[in-house]
């Protein structure tokens, strides 16, 4: 099950909402540097919209260990770089987390591996999931493997593709899943203004039968900012929470500025909330200011944002 989807079929998780009904989760992405680039100074503010907002659990983007991955169970970098980073008691939850490029480029079978879970009751990390928390479906959807250039044009990096070759059966088994999605996590950007920009074959490959069945948003990570995209020609918001420690690129670029809602180029996480009908999500920096904030009614299919645009 850990090596990767089968026959279609994906792992699945249950959450409890809390007894109103109701659901809060902080998304990080982008993180693992033994607290380096501003990773304490952001979780310190996690731990802190944490206990306000009584979190559920937190969702990782991926790329959760810099620069390459664990090298193996035993890698000091797992307690270093989380185990000790998020130690604030509202984050003494449920961790979700997809794998990142990063994360590939060392013993990837390493974060998969149960005896993580021992070491940290927390972590749960698997390559696709589902995750059926009443209100809403989330399917975590392992991206990398989509992407062309690790394949073809690694540079210097070796990844470890042990569960993924032949790539071609694993991504159609992996597109065949029967998940009723309504939240997508990945690692790879579908649309961004930021340095990595849109993810052409997540594009071509994944976008299509995420719009057909009826996605509210994908959440990802890869560009190491805060950002929401929203454009006419889908009905998806593209949300980016990948500043979890290194950032300040320098870099956007997105022709369209009205669907470019908000961009953000420096270190923070998002915040979710939601009803059966309502959907809030914030974004905040290392000091734990709200830079932006954007909701939507579904029962309604009303959207309300209130932009607070960072360029």
């Amino acid at each position: 099950m850990l090596a990767g989807p089968c026959e279609g079929e994906l792992e699945r998780f249950e959450h409890p909402t809390k007894a109103d009904g109701s659901l809060s989760f902080l998304v990080v992405g982008d993180w693992g540097r033994r607290g380096g680039y501003n990773q304490s100074a952001v979780a310190i503010q996690m731990g802190v919209v944490g206990e306000k907002l009584d979190i559920d659990f937190i969702v990782s983007t991926g790329d959760n260990f810099y620069d390459d991955g664990l090298t193996g169970i035993d890698d000091p970098a797992f307690d270093e770089s989380f185990s000790k980073i998020y130690t604030a008691d509202s984050l003494q939850k449920q961790w979700y987390s997809v794998l990142g490029n990063h994360d590939y480029r060392g013993d990837v079978l390493a974060q998969l591996n149960p005896i993580l879970v021992k070491l940290d009751s927390r972590w749960l990390c698997l390559r696709s999931f589902i995750l059926n928390a009443d209100i809403v479906e989330f399917f975590f959807v392992d991206t990398t493997p989509f992407a062309e250039k690790y394949f073809t044009e690694p540079e210097d990096h070796v990844y470890d593709w042990r569960g993924v070759l032949p790539r071609k059966n694993y991504l159609s088994n992996l597109l065949k899943s029967r998940a009723k999605w309504k939240i997508v996590v990945g690692h790879h950007t579908i649309k961004s203004a930021g340095h990595h920009g849109n993810t052409d074959e997540v594009v071509t490959q994944l976008l299509p039968i995420l719009e057909a069945n009826g996605v509210d948003l994908y959440i990802n990570g890869h560009d190491h900012c805060l950002q929401q995209i929203s454009t006419s020609d889908s009905s998806i918001q593209f949300l980016t929470s990948g500043g979890g420690s290194k950032a300040w690129r320098g870099d956007i670029s997105w022709l369209n500025p009205e669907e470019l809602k908000f961009y953000y180029d420096g270190q923070g996480f998002m915040s979710v909330q939601m009803t059966e009908t309502r959907v809030d999500i914030a974004f905040y920096d290392i000091l734990g200011n709200i830079l932006h904030k954007w909701g939507a009614s579904k029962a309604l299919y009303s959207i309300i944002n209130e932009n607070s645009h960072v360029y």
